[in-house]
């Protein structure tokens, strides 16, 4: 049977755990009350055995006891020491049912003023529908009604406005009624009113506008297609040909505002019932504690605490149970078409289970890889591919397809051993990263891609050998690589329902928002990921020679004579710098939206290793010693910089007043050793660049292999980065109870002018 301190570790609210009663402390308590009550008769009884006159000789030794404690003031017995102990015990429970209560009462509050805003949200949203039902019952040939079978088959994607393309005419009386509703228009009539005769002319031109609030914050990729609006027109003016000027309502601005309060009501359902859960576990937790005490004590004190315990605002309000229901009462009706199965995917989604298909197909690829891979290890050694003087046309063709697909197998199965050390450690990855629970990827499904890519890869890899021993035409056998490349393509932007969909198109996605840097909203996920491209470079230098190799069609040639043009070598810095410069223009938007200097200083950071990175480039074509020294410098001053910023500020480490020398006051990882041990592979592994200046190098094979050596080293160094980052940055939302996302709200009351 699980104990219960462990049910209660795993069923809590990661980011709430500050909050939960301290159950482990109490158990300390407790545990002191038993060994003050298991200390008196071990003294009483102590050098006798089992006879007759014993109960005589206890009655002796408890008078001596009573008469020892009435000699001297310093001395107390045993029974003033257990009654100490249970004093500090209900002394502590009293202040861990403070606790519960209070923050049960702020979060209670902070969830009802959200829906009381929802409220007004949604309430807006349905008197504009209304006011335009009616204008389209005196102007039926502006917008036709759509027919009741094809909203109920639309589903979400339909407004419930029943709004079509295009936009409508709003007359005097509509404007007066959105204005009784609390919606301000520029220059209306009634603002004009109260202005004189100069802004009467202008209300009967009726140029301004009302005004929804799209804000630049999107923390779901549901409303990413508005990341960008800032401050959209609802209502603008007509494009009409006459003369008089009406104005028109955007349908899919109006779509965009009902989608951002859709999502609103979700994630307020979603807060409501962690809400719940932290009642209920630590009314168990209440019930359990006391119950220990009982069975210690060998008293009966658990009736009379727990009536209190209940009749504690945390268990007696019922505030966010009718709450609940009227989001699903409200959701089901405006969202759903009153389709209460329907709105229940989207309130309570159910995370897909674990396949054991999936954990068996991992194993077995995984033996698949391992036996081709020793295959194409003695193939390749007999056929004398990795000789000096045989391997470099097989490096020129081979080696940058499949390293690529090699470092990216390496990240994925990196990037799945993060997810089970999250996992493990109750860091939520999926909040995190604002990922849809339900389709988010999981550690075993990470595994699957990787172990089937790299069983795919090697078994390419010895068709090819085996091909190329058979004498067939080079001409044909040096464009396997392509054709495997190009099926990766063709898999990845796959528009069908397999293979991972919304986790290709979710990269997809990302990678847009990182190249277009700094024209969109910065996510976690899109500065996550431009991090991890830094530590890609190899392989993007890869896709270049791959591209230079079949654009100038040297598979049918051999001639490699593309790398040799001074194109090549230019863009060689292009690929170098591109992750560094969008990561830089990241921070710029980033500091441009929260005014952080950090974010100035980040990007600072990005800045120096895209100089230290130009500085090696152009010292492996021109070696002399000013360039060594450049190299050096920039190189070293990158390192330090790197260095601090990846211990203070993204690991949150090297806090000199921490309780963890060194450390910081909470870790996830209970072996201190662990971070320390990291802090110095992390050093080791920055400092990697000195192999490219020390030019260590026997001929041109080596250098391939020692080239992708280091760049699976830097890939592992991310990796175990990843980790570290993601811990530090689930310990800040912790510490602010961040368990809930802020989906912000689009209307807003605005002044006239």
């Amino acid at each position: 049977m699980v104990k219960f301190s462990k049910e209660l570790e795993a069923q809590l609210i990661p980011e709430w755990k500050d909050a939960f009663v301290n159950y482990w402390q109490l158990k300390k308590h407790i545990k002191k009350i038993k060994l003050a009550r298991n200390k008196r008769p071990t003294q009483l009884n102590h050098g006798f055995g089992r006879s007759i006159v014993d109960p005589i000789r206890f009655i002796a030794m408890k008078l001596l006891s009573t008469k020892l404690f009435f000699s001297s003031n310093n001395n107390t017995n045993t029974d003033d020491d257990e009654t100490v102990k249970v004093r500090v015990f209900f002394e502590r429970l009293d202040e861990e049912l403070n606790k519960v209560n209070q923050f049960y009462k702020t979060k209670e509050s902070e969830f009802l003023e959200r829906g009381e805003a929802l409220n007004d949200q949604l309430q807006t949203l349905m008197d504009l529908k209304q006011i335009l039902d009616g204008n389209r019952r005196r102007k039926p040939n502006i917008l036709p009604r759509s027919s009741s079978s094809s909203r109920r088959n639309s589903g979400f994607s339909e407004s419930p406005l029943g709004l079509n393309d295009g936009s409508t005419e709003i007359s005097d009386e509509i404007i007066a009624a959105f204005e009784r509703n609390g919606v301000k228009f520029m220059n209306s009539p009634a603002a004009a009113a109260a202005g004189g005769g100069a802004k009467r002319k202008k209300v009967e031109k009726r140029k301004a506008a009302m005004r929804i609030d799209i804000p630049a914050t999107t923390p779901t990729s549901a409303i990413s297609a508005v990341t960008s609006m800032l401050w959209e027109d609802l209502i603008s003016n007509s494009t009409k040909q006459d003369s008089t000027a009406g104005h028109s309502i955007n349908r899919k601005k109006i779509q965009c505002a009902e989608k951002m309060i859709r999502t609103a009501f979700v994630e307020l359902y979603r807060g409501l019932g962690l809400l719940k859960t932290y009642s209920s576990l630590n009314m168990v937790a209440f019930t359990k504690i006391l119950k220990k005490f009982d069975k210690v004590s060998k008293q009966q004190a658990s009736a009379r605490y727990l009536k209190a315990v209940k009749r504690s605002h945390f268990i007696s309000s019922d505030k966010v149970v009718r709450l609940m229901d009227e989001v699903e009462s409200i959701f089901t009706q405006h969202f759903a078409n009153n389709d209460r199965k329907r709105a229940m995917k989207f309130l309570r989604p159910q995370q897909h289970k674990d396949s054991h298909l999936v954990t068996f197909f991992s194993g077995l690829f995984t033996g698949c890889f391992v036996s081709l891979f020793g295959i194409y290890i003695i193939l390749a050694h007999l056929c004398g591919i990795f000789s000096a003087t045989t391997g470099t046309a097989y490096m020129e063709t081979v080696y940058p397809v499949f390293s690529v697909f090699a470092l990216l197998s390496l990240h994925m199965f990196l990037y799945g051993c993060n997810m089970m050390m999250w996992k493990n450690t109750r860091i939520n990855y999926n909040f995190i990263f604002e990922f849809a629970p339900n389709t988010a990827l999981k550690y075993r499904d990470a595994f699957l891609i990787c172990t089937t890519l790299m069983t795919c890869i090697v078994g390419a890899l010895l068709i090819h050998l085996l091909l190329t021993a058979a004498a067939i035409s080079p001409s044909h056998v040096d464009t396997i690589p392509g054709f495997l490349l190009l099926i990766f393509i063709a898999l990845l932007i796959c528009p069908f329902d397999i293979f991972y969909r919304p986790t290709r198109y979710c990269f997809l996605r990302i990678m847009r928002n990182i190249i277009c840097s700094p024209l969109y909203k910065v996510l976690m996920v899109d500065f996550f990921m431009a991090d991890q491209l830094t530590s890609q470079i190899p392989l993007l230098r890869h896709l270049e020679s791959t591209a230079c190799y079949f654009l100038a069609e040297s598979f049918k040639t051999h001639q490699y004579t593309c790398k040799n043009g001074s194109l090549y070598r230019q863009f060689a810095y292009v690929i170098s710098f591109s992750p560094y410069y969008w990561r830089a223009m990241q921070c710029a938007r980033r500091w441009f939206d929260e005014s952080d200097p950090n974010h100035l200083a980040n990007m600072g950071k990005y800045v120096s290793a895209m100089v230290a990175a130009g500085a090696r480039l152009t010292y492996a074509t021109q070696s002399n010693s000013l360039w060594f020294g450049v190299v050096l410098v920039t190189s070293i001053v990158a390192t330090v910089y790197q260095l601090y910023w990846d211990f203070v500020k993204d690991w949150g480490l090297l806090n000199p007043n921490s309780k963890n020398p060194w450390l910081r006051d909470d870790l996830m990882l209970k072996n201190k050793s662990f971070y320390y041990i990291s802090i110095a592979l992390n050093v080791v592994l920055r400092v990697a660049w000195i192999e490219s200046i020390t030019r260590f190098r026997i001929n041109q094979v080596q250098t391939h292999l020692l080239d992708f050596f280091l760049a699976s080293l830097e890939v592992i160094r991310r990796g175990h980065w990843n980790f570290y980052r993601l811990e530090n940055e689930h310990l800040n939302n912790a510490g602010k109870f961040r368990a809930v996302k802020t989906v912000p709200l689009p209307f807003r009351e605005m002044d006239s002018d």
